[in-house]
């Protein structure tokens, strides 16, 4: 007999669990190995090892490692979508809300999970079934904040999708440059830039029932100095 943590005790197999835990512990075994080693280098022999099970065990809860890749994408683009519409709905301050969005890309990224790899880094880009899953977090979010757009300025569709686009590709890719390089800026200052960034052309656009800027001036929006960026030792 085996004693185990949980003081249960076993002839030598691993303690059973329900299924919805086996399959948490078995998908973060996989994560570990997939952003170790990416998909085409990774084994299910691997994966079982790490999570401490037989291949038998994890072939019973995913028939291949497609399917291991596919299942832990699905979380974590969902995740970061449900960021950036909860960055939407957690205020009407539309500056709050672009830094939201920002700090979400940033967050993402920063995780030590590393499960950033997995959607953004992806070996596998060129499976259709990989690609529709990262598309659907670049539309997830930009429709996110699209909605917001066209609520607040009403502007057309098209437009407020390419404003938004602009945002979400600004937000990714300052996101990942910022890791690559090393963090050398403050998490909280690479943040307050990036929104800096975007909210300078954001609020350059009227709320919607607005007369145009020019007959408001600039009562309804920032001040020059709350758009521009801060002067050495001045918070953003």
């Amino acid at each position: 007999m085996t004693q185990v943590g949980n003081g249960a005790q076993t002839a030598g197999r691993p303690t059973r669990l329900p299924r919805s835990a086996r399959r948490k512990q078995l998908l973060a075994a996989a994560q570990e190995v997939f952003v170790a080693q990416g998909y085409h280098s990774a084994a299910m022999d691997d994966i079982a090892e790490r999570a401490g099970v037989s291949k038998p065990v994890l072939y019973q809860h995913f028939p291949g490692k497609l399917e291991l890749y596919l299942a832990l994408l699905d979380t974590h683009c969902d995740a970061i979508v449900a960021k950036v519409r909860e960055a939407m709905a957690a205020t009407t301050d539309n500056k709050e809300r672009v830094s939201g969005a920002v700090r979400a890309y940033f967050d993402f990224v920063d995780h030590a999970s590393g499960a950033f790899r997995l959607v953004f880094e992806s070996d596998l880009r060129n499976d259709p079934a990989v690609r529709e899953r990262v598309e659907r977090v670049e539309q997830g979010c930009i429709a996110a904040i699209t909605d917001t757009i066209i609520s607040d300025t009403g502007v057309s569709r098209s437009r407020a999708e390419l404003l938004a686009s602009g945002l979400v590709g600004a937000a990714e890719t300052a996101a990942q440059f910022w890791l690559a390089g090393g963090r050398q800026v403050p998490k909280a200052e690479a943040e307050a830039l990036l929104t800096g960034l975007s909210w300078r052309g954001i609020a350059s656009f009227p709320l919607q029932g607005e007369a145009s800027l020019s007959t408001q001036g600039e009562a309804s929006f920032p001040s020059r100095g709350e758009t521009s960026f801060p002067a050495q030792g001045e918070s953003a």
